[in-house]
């Protein structure tokens, strides 16, 4: 598998080694936040230099047409961003080490599918994925390429934007949008919106089972590149905790679990991973 050339510092080797001898013979669920998708170019909301931002509220969604406007144009900029990233290293250790049967699957709270293309088979998109489309009416889902290629057809003055700054959930700023045009189901003529989870907006209980299950299965929990300020991810690790199973947590900077977890590596996530599927795997 691709390795890194980045050299790990003494302390990360040492916490490195004290993680093998944790989950060697475990298979470990994984749970992944926006950190681990930082090295394919799309950004962190809480990392190192992040800029302060308030996401819009699925209530201002629903409430408001110019909300609609606003988040809808910049997500079709943002979307453009996301559908031409790639996996990283980090993504690819994870597929190989559920492929080796270390990691019985993944719970990811990023929504750009990464963990897919990398070749993960199980993985959970706990908030959704950017590149489906549902309508809030009928239900019925599409294909984002479909829907992207009706926004472009409708407003080519957003061409004009240039280059836009996008967030871990694929929206992006655009300064202008009261011409920008809406689509609506072509089904029952209803609102739609990306198939992820807003902000004030609750995870599908289907969802959060499937991922409870993996938490339950599991003989550990690994969560990679999350600060656990998101509800779900402190939910499933206290699921953990409380069936007493070995938590790791990888992670630049402090989390809200470092006080629960095992052991706590402070540290980049993508080298992290590759050198624990060098060794794992």
């Amino acid at each position: 598998m691709t390795t890194l050339t980045t050299e790990l510092s003494p302390e990360l080797s040492r916490g490195i080694d004290e993680v093998e001898g944790l989950l060697a013979g475990r298979a470990f669920a994984v749970l992944t936040g926006a950190g681990v998708s930082t090295d394919s170019g799309i950004p962190d909301y809480r990392g190192e230099g992040a800029p302060k931002r308030t996401p819009m509220t699925f209530q201002q969604f629903l409430a408001d047409d110019r909300y609609r406007r606003r988040y809808w144009a910049g997500s079709h900029l943002g979307y453009r961003r996301f559908a031409a990233a790639h996996p990283n290293a980090g993504h690819r250790a994870l597929a190989a080490l559920e492929a080796a049967g270390a990691a019985n699957g993944v719970i990811t709270q990023n929504v750009d599918g990464l963990h897919k293309q990398a070749g993960s088979r199980r993985v959970v998109d706990l908030h959704g994925s950017m590149d489906r489309v549902v309508c809030l009416v009928c239900g019925q889902i599409f294909a984002r390429e479909a829907i992207t290629a009706r926004i472009d057809e409708a407003n080519p003055w957003l061409e004009a934007e240039g280059a836009v700054e996008i967030a871990p959930d694929g929206d992006a700023i655009v300064t202008d949008v009261d011409s920008f045009i809406v689509p609506d189901c072509t089904v029952c003529g209803g609102q739609l919106k990306p198939d992820v989870v807003f902000f004030g907006e609750f995870i599908p209980a289907e969802k959060y089972r499937e991922a409870s299950a993996l938490v339950r299965g599991a003989d550990a929990l690994v969560i990679a590149g999350s600060s656990l300020v998101v509800n779900s991810g402190i939910r499933l690790l206290e699921e953990a905790r409380r069936k007493r199973l070995p938590i790791v947590i990888v992670n630049r900077g402090e989390t809200k679990g470092d006080a629960r977890a095992t052991v706590k590596l402070d540290g980049g996530t993508t080298e992290t991973l590759v050198e624990l599927a060098r060794r794992l795997a």
